[in-house]
């Protein structure tokens, strides 16, 4: 039986929040001003500059003589300002914001390492009642809609190699039955979108479709996420038609960056 999806802890700790999350964007996405950084996160700029500075100082963050902050030695990972994940970002959030404005639900984009999918942009919508930010936040592929819309991208061997056995000999209870997630990615190859109606978090509903690259490689998911009181399976079309537009427009951009 598959574990159910990580919950925030009971007395989460903002400041620590924040920390992980402002190491993950210098990470992943390269460098970043003090500005820019408050406005991700949501904060001061003095609480940003806060943040940074005990980052600087335990060597996650480094910042260079024009004043803009960058991942440590301890990172590793050489987060340049031109990787992947930040043209995705630059050129999909625009296009995440106009979704939000007109479906007025919280909008997601999302790719995947592995087994698992990583939220790289987040967008809320304006509603009381809504599904918070997963920015920066990590889950099993195959319990997400973006997951599963990634894996549909991959042949059935190397679907075969991420989920072997052997992989999986310290935590079983992780491995997917491989039938049944066939079952589903063939089922979304077809359709060309998914839907998780409360399957990886009781109260919520998803709808994602991917957005490829020039050759049509499938580099990320572009979703929308919902309180499941508000979904209505008779607008599934016109959301799915709303989130493709995106997409495409995305994927433009994303092209003419280069």
């Amino acid at each position: 039986m598959d574990k159910p999806l990580k919950t925030p802890p009971p007395y989460p700790i903002a400041s620590v929040d924040h920390a992980l999350r402002l190491a993950t964007m210098l990470q992943l996405e390269g460098g970043a001003t003090v500005s820019q950084i408050a406005e991700r996160l949501g904060v001061a700029r003095s609480t940003a500059h806060r943040l940074l500075a005990m980052l600087v100082y335990r060597d996650f963050a480094v910042q260079d003589e024009d004043r803009v902050y960058r991942a440590g030695p301890v990172l590793e990972l050489a987060g340049h300002s031109q990787s992947l994940v930040s043209r995705l970002r630059a050129a999909a959030l625009p296009h995440l914001h106009q979704v939000v404005g007109l479906l007025d639900e919280t909008t997601n984009l999302i790719v995947r390492t592995g087994d698992t999918v990583r939220f790289i942009a987040s967008v809320e919508c304006r509603q009381t009642l809504r599904v918070g930010s997963r920015e920066g936040m990590v889950f099993p592929a195959h319990r997400t809609t973006a997951g599963v819309l990634l894996l549909a991208d991959l042949p059935d061997e190397q679907l075969d190699d991420l989920y072997a056995r052997e992989r999986y000999r310290d935590r079983p209870d992780d491995r997917p039955d491989l039938s049944t997630l066939r079952n589903e990615l063939r089922r979304i190859r077809r359709n060309g979108f998914a839907v998780n109606q409360e399957r990886s978090e009781r109260g919520l509903v998803a709808v994602g479709v991917p957005v490829r690259d020039r050759e049509g490689t499938a580099l990320a998911s572009l979703a929308i996420s919902m309180p499941s009181v508000r979904y209505d399976r008779h607008r599934l079309q016109p959301l799915v038609a709303t989130l493709n537009a995106a997409a495409r427009a995305a994927e433009k951009d994303l092209t003419e960056q280069r």
